[in-house]
């Protein structure tokens, strides 16, 4: 899986069940949860 920021733990983290979408302007992201916190991770642009 992509890797992205969990700013509640501060530190990279493996997105857990990560969905394809796209931005408001069709930029590709893929979103998620942190596994740790369950807190709202995304990464933007290639993956």
């Amino acid at each position: 899986m992509t890797e992205a920021y969990c700013v509640k733990c501060k530190k990279k983290v493996e997105i857990k069940d990560g969905v394809k979408t796209k931005t408001k302007k069709g930029v590709p992201m893929l979103k998620g949860k942190c596994p740790n916190c369950n807190t709202k991770v995304c990464r933007i642009g290639g993956f």
